[in-house]
């Protein structure tokens, strides 16, 4: 079987693979025209979603994708085909997710950013930090990754709720509600966590109304999508001291452009994409599992619907 590789590290997953599927033959680049070359001979995909769209422009099209982000917005493009099977990377985020948002959340609670500030002005700061025990924490988006992150935090105390496309019982969250129930819950919430995919439904959901019926001590983590967040609402919270603080890691432009508000936003910290870069290892043991599926007919892991965008 021959498989292309649409990747920037393909040379890496092209040796990944080797060591792991040896009969596999494997060809691979970043550079589109290459990859075009290759495309008519190659039934399987494995790529970033960006690049790999490009290339579907190009007119070639696989039986099946394995994206190798979680997001595959690029592939669901209306101008696009979607006649052959898309799986998005799953299962292999949950723990440096977890971590990071563990980390912000103890960074806040231990008020780091404050007693650095002290620090450079030569000023004792020995307020006593808070815990995260009793803390109300809400996170909206509870697939895979919302579900890591939920056992993740079980033990240090904090009582989680959850927003998913509908309500169910899933623990350890002690409420799973839908979408429109997203502002009673965030008005009860000490910590506001988004890790919701870019869909029609999830856009433009955190506006000046929703930051307005928060807590002033609320942080809001933003590790999905940046469309989801009305970016000059965020910032007029914050300068208005409806929110304590936001840690951003997504925004609607990537890189963000010199000038944005977001820039110079009080208590705003921006982390730059990097709150879950793909581990190409768990993606290649992640794709090794979905190629068995897919040779075998069965259901492969994060098969995309669509119709739904996830």
């Amino acid at each position: 079987m021959r498989v292309l590789i649409g990747e920037s590290e393909h040379a890496l997953y092209a040796d990944l693979l080797r060591q792991q599927a040896p009969k596999l033959e494997l060809v691979g680049s970043a550079d589109v025209d290459e990859l075009a070359h290759y495309a008519p001979s190659c039934s399987v995909w494995l790529g970033q979603p960006d690049l790999l769209a490009t290339l579907m422009r190009r007119g070639a099209c696989p039986q099946w994708v394995q994206s190798t982000w979680a997001g595959v917005t690029p592939l669901l493009a209306q101008d696009l085909p979607t006649t052959y099977a898309l799986t998005r990377a799953v299962g292999i985020f949950g723990q440096v997710m977890a971590e990071y948002v563990l980390c912000h959340l103890l960074a806040h609670e231990r008020q780091v950013f404050a007693r650095l500030a002290a620090q450079v002005e030569q000023r004792w700061d020995s307020r006593a930090p808070r815990s995260l025990a009793g803390r109300t924490v809400l996170i909206v988006g509870c697939g895979d990754i919302g579900l890591a992150v939920a056992q993740f935090l079980a033990p240090f105390g904090v009582e989680l709720h959850g927003i998913a496309s509908s309500p169910r019982q899933l623990p350890p969250f002690a409420e799973v509600a839908g979408l429109d129930a997203l502002p009673r819950l965030a008005a009860e919430a000490d910590y506001l966590i988004n890790l919701l995919p870019d869909t029609p439904a999830t856009r433009d959901i955190y506006d000046a109304a929703l930051f307005a019926a928060c807590q002033p001590h609320l942080l809001f983590i933003n590790a999905g999508r940046g469309v989801a967040v009305v970016d000059q609402a965020l910032v007029s919270a914050l300068q208005h001291g409806q929110l304590a603080g936001a840690v951003i890691d997504v925004c609607r432009e990537e890189p963000l452009p010199g000038g944005h508000p977001f820039w110079a936003a009080p208590h705003l910290l921006l982390t730059g994409h990097s709150s879950a870069p793909t581990d190409p290892r768990l993606l290649v043991q992640l794709f090794i599992d979905n190629l068995t599926r897919w040779q075998g007919a069965a259901q492969l892991r994060g098969q995309v619907d669509f119709t739904r965008g996830y």
